[in-house]
């Protein structure tokens, strides 16, 4: 025996023979105990580490593919310029009572409501409408189409996204100097002009869509503090188109509000003027016929101590023209009142109730923002706020509504009031009159003229002080809005976010190439390593014998097997008896490990009979039978290696023997002890015993379980050391199932990442329900570079192998000559 096949003999530990037995103990049914079926459902980390690196190549294409399409994607789209200006909102104060005690409803508070109003008045259709019309935009084919005049390369785009290449340098000459600003407003579309509104609505919403209004907030060692300057910024793929328009809101907005504060201011003052020349004109008209009026009625003096029926006549009327007066400032009042919104505005102005009630929902309102600075409106305290808010509105409504009904109520009494007044002296002076139309009637008409002039002059000086004190506020009244800041065109492009949208794609095409090994490791249902089976199988692994296909270590065995079987007198060359080649190799410590756990797996002796069969066909049990026998030929024992496939037989090819008797004929007749011996050939290149399969029977099923089987393997272990027995596939075939309960114990071959898990647990089920000793699974076929063959890879292949180059000691050479 050369030094590389020979057993070395190791000292037992301490306990290691007890456990051995403890183990042997712990055997039932030919399952050794690797816990309880539940324990097929965990998963450890390890497994997950293990599925995706198998799959790596397919996580990293998945990972590739999709981030190359994404930067492709991001590439394409067009660059987005942000323009920015900023826009201050005053207090509102009214000039007219500068000086004076400013009434309530005047008095300039920090009003968010008013702030909040004036940023959503920014984004309002009608303003953003004006400012459509102002740049005419929907003419302007820079802003409705402005990636077809500003287009770039996508390998350009690409390269400035990875760094490698630098921004574009654009030609100054094409660049504008100056942005002009907006010299002239349009004005507002009219309320009435829906058509105009509708046709509009695309370019307002693409306005919407990409300006953004924000506060000013200044910060201040962690706090944030509130600020009276709007943020409006304006997102375009042209920078020029994007800076006019920011520009432009900026100007309606302050144009709009101080269009709005003069509106009341230019209407009322119109109204006054309008009536002070009708008074001027009606005082100079009864002026006029007074004095036609003296002279054709030849009138010198009106002194009442002349005449007492005319004094008292004109007592009566001037009496009669209060009433009157009064009857029509009444009635004036009354009919303006029942103007819609008049009366509740008259209501609310002496109501200190309505002003408290006003005063707390602008407080609750401005509590409201505040919460939603950090809650959002599901918040509890922000639906508490919302409570009050709305029972405070019901009760300033009831109040309102209240206050104006007694209004009109007060005002219609009033007017009543007066009217019966003016109907009792017209009466009187009708009857004082009928007494003195004859004795004074032109002194009397005389004074009404007089007095009609009278109080059309008092009317006129009241009209012309309130058309002053209106000039005076529409002179001294200043914007509270302004720009601050306008903006300028960008230079560079704030979006898209290109490198972070890939990365966003690769982290997700990560996960999903991961999710995708994952899934596909979940669909596998073979077996691909020693914890597969110890964890599905409850069965131990006793060796991993590597796969050597696809090679330079495969076309080198090969070669140099070929060699050495042609010099053994076997021109064939068999790739089952590449073990003899090179002793040193993976492959054949992968059997000698096989050979100690098979020498070790009963305690007290080694087992003399072994059954080597696998659950499927093409799994590789004939090889890892012989193979094994030959390990167990190089310790020196005398191994016979039994063909029972008599369906594929297998060994009479691969170890060139002649077509004559093998175990079907002695099977199927009565031989004597000596002519089973006589029919077992000795193969001189291994020192293997071979017993072949014979002719094939009709039902070796029959022959298998017979009696005849039993003294066979009774007569050959008197004469071996070792009975190595190669069956069919028990899964397919019975023939395995019917040996396994004859001998010592039985292996199962798996071949790996190919064997069903569920097919190879019903083998082991078939196997244990005859009370076969199941001594574990020989994992075949496995990938050299897996983590459960990496160790002998790396030592034995790499070292060795190439080292040697299949060069076999001098001892190895002369054992197998």
């Amino acid at each position: 025996m050369n030094q590389g096949t020979k057993l070395v003999k190791r000292e037992d530990e301490p306990g290691e023979m007890d456990r051995r037995f403890d183990d042997a103990a712990n055997y039932r049914g030919g399952v050794y105990g690797y816990g309880p079926e539940g324990s097929e459902g965990e998963v450890h980390l390890l497994d997950y580490w293990r599925a995706i690196r198998k799959r790596l190549w397919l996580v990293l294409g998945v990972a590739a593919l999709i981030t190359a399409l994404s930067t492709i994607y991001v590439a394409r789209k067009a660059d987005v310029y942000e323009a920015s200006s900023r826009a201050q909102v005053d207090l509102e104060n009214n000039p007219m009572y500068a000086g004076k005690s400013v009434p309530m409803i005047y008095s300039p508070v920090n009003d968010p409501a008013y702030f909040n109003t004036q940023l959503q008045i920014l984004t309002s259709p009608g303003l953003l409408r004006r400012v459509v019309k102002t740049l005419e935009l929907e003419h302007d084919q820079a802003f409705l189409r402005p990636q077809t005049l500003r287009q770039r390369s996508t390998w350009k785009t690409i390269l400035q996204m990875w760094g490698v290449s630098g921004p574009e340098k654009k030609d100054p000459s094409t660049q504008p100097k100056e942005l002009p600003l907006t010299s002239t407003v349009a004005a507002m579309t009219s309320n009435d002009d829906l058509a105009e509104a509708k046709r509009l609505a695309p370019f307002v919403g693409a306005l919407q869509g990409g300006l953004k209004v924000e506060p000013v907030r200044e910060s201040r060692a962690g706090y944030y503090k509130e600020t009276r300057l709007i943020d409006i910024a304006f997102q375009h793929g042209d920078p020029e188109i994007a800076a006019r328009i920011t520009n432009a809101v900026a100007e309606t907005f302050v144009r709009a509000n101080l269009e709005k504060k003069n509106e009341t201011n230019t209407s009322t003052g119109e109204f006054l003027s309008k009536r002070v020349a009708e008074l001027q004109q009606q005082i100079r008209a009864d002026e006029e016929k007074l004095v036609s009026y003296a002279k054709s009625n030849q009138i010198l003096s009106l002194d009442a101590s002349q005449n007492t029926v005319v004094e008292r006549l004109a007592g009566l009327n001037k009496q009669l023209l209060e009433a009157e007066n009064d009857r029509k400032m009444a009635e004036a009042e009354y009919n303006a009142a029942k103007t819609p919104g008049a009366a509740t505005a008259l209501a609310e102005a002496g109501a200190k109730d309505i002003n408290e009630s006003e005063s707390k929902l602008a407080d609750l309102k401005q509590k409201r923002a505040q919460l939603l600075v950090d809650a959002t409106e599901e918040a509890p305290e922000v639906k508490e706020v919302d409570q009050q808010i709305v029972e405070l509105q019901k009760h300033l409504n009831e109040s309102r509504a209240r206050n104006t009904n007694t209004l009109l109520t007060n005002l219609e009494t009033k007017y009543r009031q007066a009217l019966a007044r003016e109907d009792s002296l017209r009466k009187s002076f009708n009857q004082q009159k009928g007494e003195t139309v004859t004795q004074n009637e032109a002194a009397i008409n005389y004074r009404i003229l007089q007095q009609e002039i009278e109080t059309n002059k008092g009317l006129l000086d009241n009209l012309l002080q309130r058309s002053k004190e209106n000039d005076v506020v529409l002179a001294g009244r200043p914007n509270n809005i302004s720009v601050v800041d306008y903006a300028i065109t960008p230079d560079f492009p704030v979006g898209p976010a290109r490198m972070r949208s890939v990365m966003l794609a690769f982290v997700l095409a990560l996960a999903l190439g991961v999710g995708l090994a994952l899934f596909l490791e979940y669909l596998d249902d073979s077996i691909h390593s020693t914890d597969d089976v110890e964890k599905f199988l409850r069965l131990p692994a006793l060796a991993v014998i590597p796969s050597m296909s696809g090679g330079v270590a495969r076309r080198r065995l090969l070669s140099s097997a070929t060699a050495l079987q042609k010099r053994n007198g076997n021109p064939g060359g068999n790739p089952e008896l590449l073990l003899n080649v090179n002793g040193r190799s993976a492959l054949a410590e992968s059997y000698r490990q096989l050979r100690t756990s098979v020498l070790l797996s009963t305690a007290g002796r080694a087992p003399k009979t072994l059954l080597i069969t696998s659950s499927l066909p093409g799994e590789g049990k004939t090889t890892t039978a012989v193979n094994t026998a030959i390990t167990l030929a190089q310790t020196g024992a005398s191994v016979v290696i039994i063909d029972a496939d008599m369906r594929r037989p297998r060994l009479r090819s691969i170890f060139d023997l002649p077509e004559r008797e093998g175990l079907s004929s002695i099977l199927s007749s009565e031989t004597k002890p000596e002519d089973m011996l006589h029919a077992i050939h000795r193969d001189e290149a291994t020192g293997l015993n071979v017993l072949a399969s014979g002719p094939i029977p009709p039902n070796p099923a029959e022959l298998l379980g017979s009696e005849q089987m039993r003294k066979l393997i009774a007569v050959l272990s008197g004469s071996f050391t070792h009975i190595v027995i190669d069956s069919p596939p028990v899964s397919s075939f019975t023939d395995g199932v019917l040996i396994a309960s004859m001998v010592d114990g039985v292996l199962l071959v798996v071949h790996g990442g190919k064997s069903s898990r569920g097919v190879v647990r019903r083998s082991r089920q078939l196997l244990t329900d005859v009370g076969a000793k199941i001594f574990g699974v020989v994992l075949n076929n496995v990938s050299a570079r897996s983590h459960d063959y990496y160790y002998y890879y790396q030592r034995y292949y790499h070292q060795n192998y190439y080292s040697h180059d299949v060069e076999s000691e001098p001892g190895e050479r002369a054992a197998s000559a």
